[in-house]
């Protein structure tokens, strides 16, 4: 089992006791490994600090042995692809086809540019021969932010690939794509409806880009972003923001109650921000276990938690649909 601090240590399991709310994890829905930390880009919001000087990538033994633990894990829908850049490993493709033949569904988590890479020019339509789902980050609809927060150039580059995805059939009919949007600051995202609305408009106006769905996210007090806030001295007043709009409801969804993260070493996690932070390990690894099937397991929380429970609440998959905080 994994190792979490005591209650009089962490605030956020102090609230989770105030509030009387779970702290086991349910059946394991959803696979998300991280292939890598290897990226052609260097976010300043990266939670996973990716990068082009990255080396850590996962193996192909290690793949192996998480389809084998697919296999004996029958509750298992879907599987999460993250990195870095997870098309960057060498595997990728191997992996993306095994997992298919299972019949679970594959989603890549693409910072889109990757796609213009050299050696990429042909991935993004193979993944939608093989029907891989694409979540793509773009934080906004216009350049300026994209650029200051991803890096000079990257909007335009993300533009002309989802023009390309939307020429593949990503965004209508059976391809689905779905967009990211997290905060360029220290500060929790807006209502996720009204962003959609905002994002379908202004990118078909602009470019005549479709998409299917907009996925809110909070940016959470770790690593890249955290040493941001530091710099802007803006860390606690950011740790006090979330804290001051914890969410009770939101806990029922966070993502770790049914999903498990897997490392590029075969560790385990409740969520890809316990692993950025090597926090919460589960003591055996995939060579270890005989399945995914965590129920019954306690969370490893932290005080970042608060950044999945502030508000509208933050997931994989955006806003947990809840309204107001406590």
């Amino acid at each position: 089992m994994n190792q979490q601090p005591s209650f009089s240590q962490n605030s956020f399991l102090n609230k989770l006791e105030q509030e009387s709310l779970s702290t086991q994890r349910g059946k394991t829905e959803v696979l998300q490994v991280n292939l890598g930390r290897l990226c052609n880009q260097a976010c300043e919001h990266c939670h996973q600090a990716a990068g082009p000087g990255r080396t850590e990538v996962m193996s192909l033994a290690t793949l192996q042995r998480l389809l084998e633990l697919l296999r004996a894990t029958p509750t298992i829908q879907e599987v999460d692809l993250t990195g870095g850049a997870p098309e960057m490993n060498p595997h990728f493709r191997f992996f993306v086809q095994e997992v298919r033949k299972l019949k679970l569904a594959v989603t890549d988590r693409c910072n889109l540019t990757i796609l213009l890479e050299p050696g990429q020019e042909d991935t993004a339509a193979w993944m939608a021969r093989n029907g891989v789902k694409i979540v793509a980050s773009l934080p906004c609809y216009g350049e300026k932010n994209v650029d200051q927060q991803r890096g000079k150039g990257v909007f335009g580059q993300s533009i002309r690939v989802l023009q390309q995805l939307n020429q593949l059939g990503y965004g209508q009919g059976a391809l689905e794509l779905n967009l990211v949007y997290n905060p360029g600051g220290a500060f929790l995202p807006g209502d996720q409806a009204n962003l959609e609305a905002e994002y379908r408009k202004r990118l078909a106006h602009d470019f005549g880009i479709r998409f299917n769905q907009l996925f809110t996210l909070t940016n959470m007090p770790i690593r890249r972003f955290a040493r941001f806030l530091h710099k802007e001295n803006q860390y606690e007043a950011y740790q006090e923001l979330l804290q001051a709009n914890f969410n009770p409801k939101a806990v029922e969804a966070v993502m770790c109650k049914s999903l498990v993260s897997i490392d590029y070493r075969g560790q385990l996690f409740d969520c890809d921000f316990n692993q950025a932070m090597g926090f919460g390990a589960y003591a055996q690894d995939v060579t270890q276990i005989q399945s995914l099937d965590l129920a019954g397991q306690s969370i490893a929380f932290a005080e970042h938690c608060f950044g999945c429970t502030a508000g509208a609440g933050s997931s994989c998959g955006g806003a947990l649909a809840v309204e107001g905080a406590s």
